[in-house]
């Protein structure tokens, strides 16, 4: 990746601790709507959009959901993941560092994430909008979101780059597939879930010490 041209930076589980943070409110409207989420659909929620999320919570605990109690509980989640963002988010080890130090470099950078605007909006508050010259959110990819390529896909046509010429980070296994279809290489840093070996994407413990010295290695 010597001619690196962007660096596409997941959220959640990347760059923030926040995915126990979204645990809170999807265990409590599991239990809210009678229920008890479990372990294992929990974790094939980390990195999916909210209608996706949201299917697989009904369905865990065994409901039939109508639209109208999607649109209610993709709404009660969504104000209740704001007050926990609200009160404080945790970076995951070495992000900050990494993204001011390729701020600094000149390489433009976007965030790509599978959260929706308005949350997203709450989070840059800790991130900081200055460092990311686009941002793609989970509800501007017309549905077509990670593991899809496309929220990666548009992130570079937005900067003006080709994919391939760019490096995505990323820690689950949606958000690196859809990386990877985008024809980008990935720095993988596993947050809660494992993410196996594969084509195009290279495994780190953290993100300390990355700098645009070490993404252009890669």
């Amino acid at each position: 990746m010597s001619d690196l041209r962007a660096v596409l930076w997941d959220m959640d589980g990347t760059l923030l601790d926040s995915e126990k943070l979204w645990d809170i409110p999807l265990y409590e409207y599991a239990e809210k709507l009678g229920g008890i989420l479990s372990p294992e659909t929990r974790e094939r929620m980390v990195g999916s959009n909210v209608p996706t999320t949201m299917r697989l919570l009904f369905a865990d605990v065994g409901i039939e959901p109508t639209e109208a109690d999607m649109a209610d509980g993709a709404a009660w989640i969504s104000r209740r993941t704001e007050e926990v963002f609200r009160a404080g988010l945790p970076w995951r080890p070495g992000a900050q560092e990494a993204l001011r130090a390729v701020r600094e470099s000149g390489v433009p950078m976007a965030l790509v994430t599978s959260t929706e605007r308005s949350l997203t909006e709450v989070a840059l508050d800790t991130i900081g909008r200055d460092l990311f010259d686009v941002t793609v959110c989970g509800d501007e990819v017309d549905g077509l979101n990670k593991p899809l390529p496309e929220p990666y896909l548009k992130a570079a046509r937005l900067l003006g780059v080709d994919p391939v010429r760019c490096v995505a980070v990323e820690d689950s296994p949606t958000g690196v597939a859809a990386a990877v279809a985008a024809g980008c290489t990935v720095l993988v840093v596993p947050c809660d879930v494992e993410v196996e070996a594969g084509e195009r994407r290279i495994l780190r413990d953290s993100l300390v010490g990355v700098d645009l010295d070490v993404l252009k290695a890669l």
